[in-house]
């Protein structure tokens, strides 16, 4: 075979384009495994700092406080609920057979009226709606409607599930059952119409007992503690605490592990803040300090 030069030209060619084609499939490689390296690492970034914003989220505000004013409670009063209604409180209280719903006043602790609950029934939390009172039931899923000027029962409603705390927003029954979810209940059906769940630091904060509506938060007792939580009540966010330790005395509580801090009521047009307990001997006012 003649080697003329159209021949001989891509004989001469082809290792330079051989050495091409292997350096650019190099380079691919190498810049391929640059852009998974550097987006895996974008992805473990992101993930960081949303664990450590939610880390941050859980920094939550302790606030004090200060009393400006105690006055004697009757101290057989196992308090389930708290109003304050008219310069007097409204006080639901429990226990099978000695649950009553009682208009009381405010600086001497006595009874200006009761309505006895029947025997079969434990009284738990109380608000006043629209002209009517509301009180729960512990496990029985009955609630019952009384007239606030006269305490006469007027009717009865159902809802699944334990009554513990309640109170309202001006729209809808806000109602706790000791988990960590509250439920806001329609007035006229009854009806749930949504639900929070609340948590502290990533777990459900459980024993949410007594509740009360204090300029746009869900103040709620949590069972056997000394301390308020302070709900966000569109997302069930937990905003702060108000520490009431040292409020009452060990002596004041007679050693009974059933007197615990259970009853918030809130005045509205005097912006009063009521605190007591169960079986306690006195009930506060207080002003809550800032936080810490």
């Amino acid at each position: 075979m003649t080697l003329t030069p159209a021949r001989i030209l891509p004989l001469l060619l082809a290792p330079t384009l051989l050495l091409l084609c292997i350096g650019c499939q190099q380079q691919s490689a190498r810049d391929a495994g640059a852009a998974n390296s550097s987006g895996s690492g974008a992805r473990a970034g992101a993930a960081s700092n949303s664990m450590s914003n939610d880390g941050a989220s859980r920094q939550l505000p302790v606030y004090g406080y200060e009393v400006v004013n105690s006055w004697p409670h009757d101290r057989d009063a196992f308090t389930q609920g708290l109003i304050f209604h008219e310069g007097a409180l409204i006080e639901s209280t429990g226990q099978y057979g000695e649950s009553s719903l009682r208009r009381v006043e405010l600086q001497t602790g006595r009874v200006l009226q009761k309505t006895d609950v029947a025997p079969q029934f434990f009284a738990e939390g109380t608000t006043l709606l629209r002209g009517k009172i509301y009180q729960l039931t512990w496990t029985t899923e009955r609630g019952f409607v009384y007239d606030p000027a006269t305490l006469q029962k007027t009717g009865e409603f159902r809802y699944s599930g334990e009554g513990w705390g309640l109170t309202n927003d001006g729209e809808s029954l806000i109602l706790s059952d000791g988990t960590n979810q509250i439920r806001f209940l329609n007035p006229d059906t009854f009806a749930v119409s949504r639900t929070i769940n609340v948590f502290d630091r990533g777990r459900p904060l459980r024993d949410i007992n007594e509740l009360e509506y204090v300029k746009g938060e869900i103040y709620a007792n949590v069972w056997k503690s000394d301390r308020v939580a302070r709900i966000d009540p569109q997302t069930g966010a937990l905003k702060g605490w108000i520490d009431l330790k040292g409020i009452i005395s060990p002596a004041e509580r007679g050693g009974d592990t059933d007197a615990v801090l259970n009853g918030i009521a809130y005045d509205e047009r005097g912006d009063r803040l009521f605190v007591t307990g169960k079986l306690w001997p006195k009930l506060f006012e207080i002003r809550i300090k800032e936080g810490r």
